[in-house]
């Protein structure tokens, strides 16, 4: 896993979090959402470092209003439940906040689950991020790559997810590795499924 440094920023919500409502969050996929951040957790791809008391790793599914993503903070929980999920209605990337409505507050990625959505919401319906140090040094630089300066969970790496979009056919590639967020890796898909099933292939290539 990633240094100490990295794990005492993974987590700190980077922009202004306005919580409308504490209304639990509903989905008709919801059970879907829940059974995928299982097979990730499972995986040790999100959950909690005991060493640093924080949690890494999320995902989210898109709908009517916007998305729904795992709240702040649940990473050591090993099945998540509804209460556990924030629905994100609204968000400013200039502004740097995230309108959410939920028991918990939004997780720290959620501006860039945000610009991910933004950049093809035909075919984006689902996104997750995970931590592996093994896979992420792999892929690192061999797929979308974010600059080592680009801080995750800020306006900046938004527009650096722009970019990726725009100059290195990350919407064909559906992966994306943070280089300077370490461990941290994306993808995404149509559905969950599709976005777990980009990592699995991922996980097995050879280069």
């Amino acid at each position: 896993m990633a240094d100490q440094n990295s794990y005492i920023d993974e987590g700190y919500i980077k922009f202004n979090c306005r919580k409308l409502d504490e209304t639990i969050p509903t989905h008709d996929k919801l059970d879907q959402l829940i059974h995928w951040r299982r097979e990730m957790y499972l995986k040790n791809w999100i959950g909690f470092d005991e060493l640093y008391q924080v949690g890494f790793g999320n995902i989210s599914i898109s709908d009517d209003q916007g998305f729904i993503i795992s709240g702040t903070q649940t990473g050591h929980l090993d099945q998540l439940e509804p209460m556990h999920f924030t629905s994100i209605v609204n968000y400013d990337v200039s502004a740097n906040s995230v309108d959410c409505i939920g028991p918990l507050n939004a997780s720290s990625e959620t501006m860039t689950h945000a610009v991910i959505y933004e950049n093809d919401p035909i075919e984006i319906n689902a996104v997750i991020h995970i931590h592996n140090k093994s896979i992420w040094e792999k892929l690192m630089w061999r797929i979308p790559t974010t600059r080592e300066d680009v801080p995750y969970g800020t306006p900046e790496m938004a527009q650096e997810i722009h970019r990726l979009f725009k100059e290195e056919q990350l919407a064909e590639k559906k992966i994306l590795a943070m280089a300077g967020h370490e461990d941290g890796i994306i993808t995404f898909g149509k559905t969950l499924k599709e976005a777990a099933h980009v990592l699995y292939q991922f996980e097995k290539a050879k280069f």
